[in-house]
């Protein structure tokens, strides 16, 4: 039963991680990247949609994104909500294909995205912790419910703060990473 409560508990954190490293992927770091646009939501026709949905998204340079609709007629759909998002740069439309040329980044922006990732990887760390709340909720529920003795119960105590100090660890490496690769000029 403990073993259960942990296997849950590491699978929610580790969901932690992998949605950390997926919103960090979209952190530009002067190099342009798909993940920069993917999960900006379009509105058409009356519903909305990540743009990964609506277009096909490369890299034809090291510092452009091509985006190409599968629909030509939402190029200005995707055009406003690239403009609505905060990503900060102009799309060129041609018609069929829009562009986005990476600037380059200022040492303000820069530091603006070092902030702005490491408020991301500190609400990661939240939701760790999160898990570890409802993980010890369950614990003591099992406990007070005769299922686990006390000795139990605190095993299961450590074994949880271990497994939360791990994860909370690798968070903190992502984000150091993350930080210093948008350091890097």
């Amino acid at each position: 039963m403990i073993r259960d409560v942990l296997e849950d508990a590491e699978g929610r954190m580790q969901g932690a991680i992998t949605s950390l490293e997926a919103d960090l992927g979209g952190y530009r770091t002067g190099r342009a990247s798909p993940h920069l646009v993917e999960k900006i939501v379009v509105e058409m026709y009356g519903a909305e949609m990540p743009l990964i949905q609506m277009a096909v998204i490369s890299v034809p340079e090291p510092q452009q994104l091509a985006i190409r609709p599968y629909d030509t007629a939402a190029i200005s759909a995707i055009e406003r909500a690239i403009m609505k998002s905060d990503i900060n740069i102009m799309p060129n439309n041609d018609g069929k294909i829009i562009r986005l040329t990476m600037p380059r980044l200022t040492e303000e922006r820069r530091r603006e995205l070092g902030r702005l990732a490491g408020r991301r990887v500190e609400e990661a760390k939240v939701a760790t912790r999160n898990v570890r709340r409802d993980a010890q909720h369950d614990l003591r529920e099992l406990k007070d419910e005769s299922m686990i003795t006390e000795d139990e119960f605190h095993r299961g105590q450590e074994q949880l703060q271990d497994l939360t100090d791990k994860y909370v660890k690798a968070i903190e490496e992502i984000g150091r990473k993350k930080e210093a690769e948008i350091m890097e000029v």
